[in-house]
C-alpha cells in the first residue's frame, strides 16, 4: 500500500487483510472542527476537573502509596482516567499545548508510581481487596482497565513518541500472559475490551505475543465460564454463551457485545480468518435488521443496557447508551477498513450525528448516559455520573474524530465523511469545502498530486436520492461501485471535483413490528435525524398531545440564532382535544378529536436538551385522518 503517516487510534498499515488503512484529515472551518476544538478547550479540562473531584486520581495516589484513606467510586474508575488520557494524547498529536501536556504527565506519574513490581496495575484490587486479584473475572473489570491502559499508552507514545506510558502499557501485558491462557486461568473478562486493546499494542511493538493473548481471549469465549454462578444475567449477557464464529445475533449487554465486535474485526484484519469476518457479517445484519434505533442508537433494555429481542424498540426507556454508539463507531470503521463497503460507512454517518453527538452538550461540559427517543420532561444531561464511562469516551472519539473521515488504498483515496478538511497522502493533497451537514454540497480541490492515475472514491449515502458530480465543470456519470462514486484518472494540480448529495426532509415511519411507533412518523434530513421539543411549541400546547399531518409540506429553516446555529424543519400538525378523553382511556376511532392546527419546528435530535429539561420526541403520531382517510 502507500505510504501511511501519522496513525491514530488504529494502524493497520501492516494488517495484511485490511482493504483499506486509515489516514487523518485536518479539519478546517466547519462543524466538526468546532466541537473538536470544544472538546479540546472545555470538555478535555472538565474531563480533569472531575477525575479529581470524583476520586479518580486520589485512587491512583492511594495504590502508589503517596496518600492514606478510603478509594472512591466503582471498581472501574480507573478506566475512566484511561480513556480521559487517550482523548488528551489525541488532542496533544492533533494540536500540541503545554496545558494539557501538564495535565497528561501528572496522570502518567501517578500510574507509574501505581504499578506494582510484578506489572499488575489495578488501584481497586491494590487498595481495597488485594486478596481477589484475579478472582472476580466476571464483574471484577481488571482486564477492562487494562485494555484502556494500553489504548492510552498507545495513543501517548504516536503522539509524543515517549515510552513512559507504553512501558507500564507492556509490563502489564505481559504480566497478564503469566495468568490466562491453557493451562492458567483459563477464561475471559466480562466486559471486553482488552481484545482490541491488546491487537492495537502488537501493532505498536509487533510483538506477536500480544496479538496470541487476544485471540486466546476471543477463542475462549462460549465456553460459559463467565456469569454461570456469580451473576444474575447469565452467560449470554457476557457474550460467553457460544464460540465467536458461530454467533448469529447481538445479544447481551450492548457496550460489551460491541466492545466484542471490535476486537473480533481486529483480529479478522491481523489473521484473514474468514470465519472471523463471516460471523461479524451476520452480527451487523441481526443489529440493523432488528436491534437499532433510527438515530444509530442500540440496546433497548433500561435495566440491564442490553439487547432485547428483535424489534424490541421502545421510545421512552430506550437505553441507547452513548458508550454503544461509541462502540458502534470504532466497530463499523474496523469493518470498512476490512471490506471498503459503504454500509459500514452509511451507519458510522448515522451514528455520529444523531446517537453519539447526541450524549453531549452544546457546551461540552454536559453529559448523557442514557439517550431515549421520547422525553416527558425533567431530563437533563448532568456534568458526570457516578458511572462515568461516557463523558471521558466522548472525549476520546471527539479528539481523534479526524482519523475517521479518510482512508487510502493501493488504488488511491476514499472519502467517507463529508466535513470541512484537508487531507495529506503520497497520492495527492486534497481540501474539501462544505456546509455539510447542513447542505449538500461538497467542494473538493486537487491541491498536489503524483502523476500517474489514481482512484478517487466519494461515498454517495444511502438517505441520498439523488447525487450529482462535476469535475472542472463538466458534469460526469457517476460510476458507483460498494456505495461509492468513482474517479480514476491523470488528475492535476487545480482540477475541481464538485459533489452535490440532494436532502430534501423526509417523513419516515418504522416497520410494523415496532410496536412502540406504529402510525407515527419521524423527519429526517440528510444523516440527521429530527425531533420536536417543547421549546419550540406554540403557546400552551402540549407536546405530547400533538399529531404531525403528513398531507403537508416539510419546510427547511435556517436558525443561525438557534442552539449554535441549526437548519430546522417546520410541518404541520393537529393538536388532539384532550378534554374529550378526560376519564377515558380509550375511544371509537370515529370519535377521536382534532382541536386545532399548530405548526410544528423539528431540531436535530443531537441539540435536544439543551435550553431545560422539556418534552421531546422523534416519532411524533400521524394525524387520524392521514391514515383513514374515510373516518
Amino acid at each position: 500500500m502507500t505510504e501511511f503517516c501519522n496513525p491514530g487510534p488504529i494502524d493497520v498499515s501492516a494488517s495484511p487483510f485490511a482493504v483499506l488503512q486509515a489516514q487523518p484529515a485536518t479539519l478546517g472551518d466547519g462543524f466538526w472542527r468546532l466541537r473538536q476544538q470544544l472538546n479540546a478547550e472545555v470538555g478535555l479540562a472538565h474531563g480533569y476537573q472531575m477525575l479529581e473531584q470524583f476520586g479518580n486520581f486520589h485512587n491512583l495516589a492511594l495504590a502508589a502509596g503517596r496518600i492514606q484513606g478510603d478509594y472512591k467510586g466503582p471498581l472501574f474508575s480507573d478506566s475512566d482516567l484511561y480513556k480521559w488520557l487517550e482523548a488528551v494524547a489525541f488532542e496533544l498529536q492533533r494540536s500540541p499545548s503545554m496545558r494539557i501536556s501538564a495535565m497528561a504527565d501528572r496522570a502518567i506519574d501517578l500510574i507509574v508510581a501505581a504499578q506494582a513490581p510484578d506489572g499488575y496495575i489495578n488501584t481497586y484490587y491494590q487498595v481495597v481487596e488485594p486478596h481477589n486479584r484475579w478472582k472476580q473475572i466476571h464483574i471484577g473489570h481488571e482486564l477492562y482497565c487494562a485494555g484502556h491502559l494500553m489504548q492510552a499508552a498507545v495513543a501517548h507514545f504516536r503522539a509524543t513518541g515517549s515510552r513512559c506510558l507504553l512501558d507500564v502499557a507492556c509490563k502489564f501485558a505481559d504480566h497478564i500472559m503469566t495468568v490466562f491462557g491453557p493451562g492458567r486461568l483459563e477464561t475471559c473478562c466480562g466486559h471486553p475490551e482488552i481484545e482490541t486493546a491488546l491487537i492495537e499494542l502488537y501493532r505498536i511493538t509487533r510483538q506477536k505475543a500480544y496479538l496470541d493473548q487476544a485471540a486466546y481471549f476471543i477463542d475462549v469465549r462460549g465456553k460459559r465460564t463467565v456469569g454461570t454462578e456469580h451473576w444474575t444475567f447469565g452467560s449470554t449477557y457476557y457474550q460467553d454463551h457460544t464460540p465467536v464464529r458461530q454467533a448469529e445475533a447481538m445479544v447481551g449487554h450492548a457496550v460489551r457485545q460491541l466492545y466484542l465486535c471490535t476486537g473480533v474485526t481486529d483480529l479478522f484484519l491481523e489473521t484473514g480468518e474468514a470465519a472471523l469476518l463471516e460471523s461479524q457479517q451476520r452480527l451487523w445484519k441481526d443489529m440493523t435488521a432488528g436491534n437499532m434505533y433510527l438515530t444509530g442508537g442500540v440496546g433497548s433494555r433500561h435495566g440491564t443496557e442490553a439487547f432485547g429481542h428483535k424489534y424490541e424498540l421502545p421510545t421512552d426507556t430506550a437505553y441507547c447508551e452513548t458508550c454503544a454508539a461509541i462502540a458502534s463507531i470504532f466497530w463499523n470503521f474496523r469493518m470498512l477498513l476490512a471490506t471498503a463497503d459503504s454500509r459500514f460507512a452509511d451507519l458510522m454517518e448515522t451514528t455520529l450525528y444523531n446517537a453519539f453527538l447526541a450524549g453531549v452538550s452544546l457546551r461540552h461540559d454536559r453529559y448523557f448516559y442514557v439517550n431515549p427517543m421520547l422525553s416527558r420532561g425533567g431530563i437533563e444531561r448532568p456534568e458526570w455520573h457516578g458511572c462515568a464511562c461516557c463523558p471521558p469516551n466522548v472525549m476520546r472519539l471527539m479528539a481523534s474524530l479526524h482519523h475517521y473521515l479518510c482512508t487510502i488504498s493501493r488504488a488511491g483515496i476514499q472519502w467517507h465523511h463529508y466535513a470541512a478538511a484537508k487531507m495529506q497522502t503520497s497520492f495527492a493533497t486534497l481540501l474539501l469545502n462544505t456546509a455539510y451537514p447542513w447542505r449538500g454540497e461538497i467542494n473538493i480541490t486537487i491541491e498536489r498530486t503524483q502523476n500517474q492515475p489514481w482512484e478517487l472514491s466519494l461515498r454517495i449515502p444511502a438517505w441520498c436520492g439523488l447525487a450529482t458530480l462535476t469535475i472542472n465543470g463538466q458534469a460526469m456519470k457517476l460510476n458507483m461501485r460498494h456505495g461509492y462514486a468513482i474517479v480514476t484518472r491523470a488528475w492535476k494540480a487545480g482540477d475541481t471535483v464538485f459533489l452535490t448529495l440532494t436532502m430534501p426532509p423526509q417523513l419516515l415511519m418504522g416497520n410494523p413490528n415496532i410496536e412502540s411507533i406504529h402510525h407515527c412518523a419521524a423527519i429526517i434530513r440528510g444523516p440527521l435525524v429530527y425531533c420536536v421539543e417543547q421549546p419550540d411549541c406554540e403557546a400552551q400546547t402540549p407536546l405530547l398531545d400533538v399529531q404531525i399531518d403528513a398531507t403537508k409540506p416539510l419546510e427547511v429553516h435556517d436558525r443561525p440564532d438557534l442552539l449554535g446555529g441549526v437548519t430546522t424543519i417546520r410541518a404541520v400538525g393537529v393538536l388532539t382535544d384532550v378534554t374529550a378523553w378526560q376519564n377515558c382511556l380509550y375511544k371509537p376511532l370515529r370519535q377521536a378529536d382534532i382541536l386545532r392546527s399548530v405548526n410544528l419546528v423539528a431540531i436535530p435530535y443531537f441539540a435536544w436538551a439543551n435550553r431545560g429539561p422539556g418534552a421531546m420526541r422523534i416519532w411524533i403520531p400521524l394525524v387520524y385522518r392521514t391514515l383513514w382517510p374515510a373516518c
